[in-house]
């Protein structure tokens, strides 16, 4: 599949896809990334195991091929004059140079929602791949800072959206 016929879209996400997207493994270092198990986000009601949660924040981002293939997801977590992107493609599409277009779709559909935000993200500053991917869809560093997450503090970049919408 090359980057010029993947088409992304971008919808609210379904039960069904929030089990799916809790069994992804992805391999290190990455896997710092994964979910706890179904069931257990289901019963804490945990990020996208909370229906309420899930259906404020959360989209899940398909290919468009034969039948639709769950690629993705996106939290479009809302805070005052901007909206703060969470995502996460499929494991086994990491890597393989869908990352811009995959970006650029969710941006797109966070600037449709709420046209006057700030679009901005946080991404560890090893994760040079998502870097990448996330500056070629139009985003820049503004800020770097620890930030304590499960493993201990961590350094973050915050970047933001500077580019333009056309998809």
């Amino acid at each position: 599949m090359t980057q010029a016929n993947i088409v992304f879209r971008v919808m609210p996400m379904t039960e069904e896809q929030a089990a799916e997207i809790s069994t992804w493994q992805y391999d290190p270092p990455y896997n710092i990334y994964g979910w706890l198990p179904w069931d257990q986000m289901k019963a804490l009601e945990i990020e996208f195991g909370d229906p309420n949660i899930r259906a404020r924040q959360y989209l899940s981002v398909l290919i468009e091929q034969d039948e639709p293939v769950l690629c993705g997801f996106a939290q479009l977590f809302p805070m005052e004059g901007v909206t703060r992107l969470g995502l996460g493609m499929r494991p086994s599409l990491c890597g393989n140079g869908h990352g811009t277009a995959f970006v650029s779709s969710i941006v797109h559909e966070a600037k449709q929602r709420n046209p006057g935000h700030i679009i901005d993200l946080e991404v560890l500053t090893w994760n040079t791949r998502a870097i990448r991917a996330y500056e070629k869809a139009g985003f820049i560093i503004d800020d770097t800072y620890e930030r304590l997450t499960p493993d201990g503090s961590k350094l973050f970049h915050c970047m933001i959206y500077e580019g333009t919408d056309q998809i």
